[in-house]
């Protein structure tokens, strides 16, 4: 049965922040918000925690999964970032966007789309999440939290927790946080491509 924290979403608890970091360390799974709807989250580099994940989602290895990110200075780890993409990253993050990228040797093999080595990025704005991300120290692998059958994702902690309470280790209650997936865009070419418009302002790409 899965624990649940209430979290201030503009003050958030330190305690209760480093409790839910450890509980991803030690290979939960947990559902949190984030700056466009709550999300499933847990250690990267645990695969048995990323294949529950695709379990709950019911995902096969062609979804892209996203490494959520502290800040800018994660990116270069993961991913492949000329200095156009960066600068449009730049000015759009943080916030609801996911950016397709061509993901470095240091991504897990497991998290990256089978045929085209990319992978998902994004740098959080919300306070929730950002804390959590700080305390991990590292980014965490993240999908939003759409049930199986479902288009929309969930918004309510409680009922996450009525949903998923034996799926999960840990559901955050950070208030309501949006109820739309990010926006995502490709860069892995010249001109920026939006693959999906959500939450976010995907002006900047459009040519």
């Amino acid at each position: 049965m899965s624990q649940f924290f209430v979290i201030h979403p503009e003050n958030p608890q330190p305690r209760l922040i480093k409790q839910a970091a450890q509980i991803v360390r030690e290979g939960g799974v947990i559902a949190y918000p984030t700056d466009s709807a709550y999300a499933l989250g847990c250690h990267m580099d645990d695969k048995q925690a990323v294949d529950r994940i695709r379990r709950i989602r019911n995902l096969d290895d062609r979804h892209h999964l996203t490494l959520v990110c502290r800040d800018l200075s994660e990116l270069s780890n993961f991913a492949k970032v000329d200095n156009v993409a960066f600068r449009l990253i730049k000015n759009n993050t943080p916030g609801p966007i996911t950016f397709i990228l061509s993901a470095t040797r240091e991504v897990p093999r497991r998290l990256m789309h089978p045929k085209k080595r990319t992978i998902g990025l994004r740098v959080l704005a919300n306070r929730i999440a950002a804390a959590l991300l700080e305390e991990l120290g590292e980014p965490m692998m993240s999908t939003t939290l759409i049930p199986p059958g479902e288009t929309e994702p969930l918004n309510d902690a409680h009922y996450i927790r009525d949903v998923l309470e034996h799926e999960l280790d840990l559901v955050i209650d950070g208030g309501f946080c949006g109820f739309e997936e990010s926006s995502v865009v490709s860069l892995l070419d010249e001109t920026p491509e939006i693959l999906r418009e959500g939450a976010g302002d995907v002006s900047p790409f459009k040519v």
